[in-house]
């Protein structure tokens, strides 16, 4: 582990460097004007894999903060601090986006519940 003082550009690197992925999660990248002009023939997916697989994910983000929060406790050389933060706040965001989800799903299974037959 190196010894010695943090300077402000590296500093100022993580903290773009987070703000950026706070931004624009994972998975959600730029829309290519072309593929709005062209109607892409629809797939079936089934909601439950889909669901499953964006929980994997979020729990494997949490797991890989953790990880990389211990290494880097534990003295290891090859973890840098920015690279624990960007994952933790990777895992935090994840997290906050699922939870929402969550949200929205229960409002709706609630409203179709409340809805008149």
């Amino acid at each position: 582990m190196k010894v010695g003082g943090i300077d402000s550009s590296r500093i100022e690197s993580m903290l773009n460097q987070i703000r950026a992925a706070s931004q624009r999660p994972e998975g959600l990248g730029a829309v290519n004007a072309t593929k709005l002009d062209k109607p892409q023939p629809s797939t079936k997916v089934d909601f439950s894999a889909a669901l499953k697989a964006t929980l994997d994910q979020v729990n494997q983000r949490q797991m890989n903060a953790e990880e990389l929060g211990k290494n880097f406790a534990l003295g290891d050389d090859k973890v840098s601090l920015s690279d624990v933060m960007i994952a933790g706040q990777k895992a935090n965001i994840s997290l906050q986006a699922t939870v929402q989800v969550r949200n929205k799903l229960v409002s709706a299974y609630h409203e179709i519940m409340n809805m008149q037959v």
